[in-house]
């Protein structure tokens, strides 16, 4: 891919960022922020659902792009920390399948994983964050997303991240809280500098799927169901709320939980960030009403 020729940009606190959910694929959000920082770009507001919830405490607690790929890479060699986390994380014991026939033993806390997980620099409180930041969950009961800006944030960024069927409801602020993917995938509404950037993972590209007649096993039969769910909600949330610049990563290869492909998820990406660079520059000289909204 040729090098994208750059005009100075001055750095600006006039746009949002908007990091939408999609498990796995959201690791492209990392190469989107890489870009920024190339740029010597920040946003006054972040916005995350999710994994973008998660990439977004990291990003608003000071943690640059090349930090996060490197804390990424390092959390994925599955080293024995890392697996002791993640196990000791999960809610029930396999007898409770047979016992009770209502737990799914590979239920997973969110909380105690991020607990375990989180890099060091991310803060307890979502005062403490060097950039606003809004997490977004959905209320099961209610049936609504909620926003949180403010208050505890580790319960927050885990209501955000619970896929149901792997990771266990949140009960925080009163409420009982799911996966903010189910409602809102990209989360445009809930932010509102002038110029908005959204990173949508789950339309990673136009690439046409192979068709046939293999039935998919159990795990990708749920987890392409949800993508499925959370695509629909996306079209029709971002024909709504329309961004200034519409990102769609490279990831469609990637499944929701290919997060031991963070090697190649990132480096299926990285050939973009000319793009963010040329599309974010044109923005930010732009009236925003001017600026074309979905990249092709």
């Amino acid at each position: 891919m040729t090098q994208a020729v750059m005009r100075p940009v001055t750095p600006s606190q006039d746009f949002a960022l908007v990091l939408g959910g999609g498990g796995a694929k959201g690791l492209a959000h990392i190469v989107v922020i890489e870009a920024l920082d190339e740029m010597g770009l920040r946003p006054r507001e972040v916005a995350g659902t999710s994994i973008g919830a998660i990439i977004g405490a990291c990003y608003c607690a000071g943690m640059t792009g090349a930090e996060m790929r490197a804390y990424a890479l390092d959390v994925m060699q599955v080293k024995p920390d890392v697996l002791k986390a993640i196990f000791s994380a999960r809610v029930g014991r396999f007898s409770d399948l047979f016992r009770q026939g209502l737990t799914n033993p590979m239920l997973v806390d969110p909380e105690r994983l991020l607990g375990a997980l989180f890099p060091s620099q991310v803060p307890k409180d979502f005062a403490e964050l060097v950039t606003p930041l809004t997490v977004v969950a959905t209320d099961f009961y209610e049936r609504v997303d909620v926003a949180f800006s403010q208050g505890p944030l580790l319960p927050a960024v885990a209501a955000s991240m619970a896929i149901p069927g792997v990771v266990s409801p949140v009960r925080h602020a009163g409420r009982v809280l799911i996966d903010g993917g189910t409602i809102n995938p990209v989360p445009v509404d809930k932010v509102s500098a002038p110029v908005s950037v959204a990173v949508d993972v789950l339309h990673g590209s136009e690439l046409a799927l192979e068709i046939d007649e293999v039935v998919p096993n159990v795990w990708d039969a749920l987890f392409g169901s949800v993508t499925l769910m959370m695509q629909v909600l996306s079209a029709a949330r971002l024909a709504e709320h329309r961004p200034t610049i519409h990102l769609r990563p490279p990831v469609d290869p990637f499944r929701v939980l290919d997060f031991l492909k963070v090697r190649e998820i990132l480096a299926a990406c990285e050939p973009m960030k000319d793009e963010v660079k040329r599309r974010v520059t044109i923005a930010l000289e732009a009236v925003p009403a001017d600026v074309v909204g979905e990249s092709r």
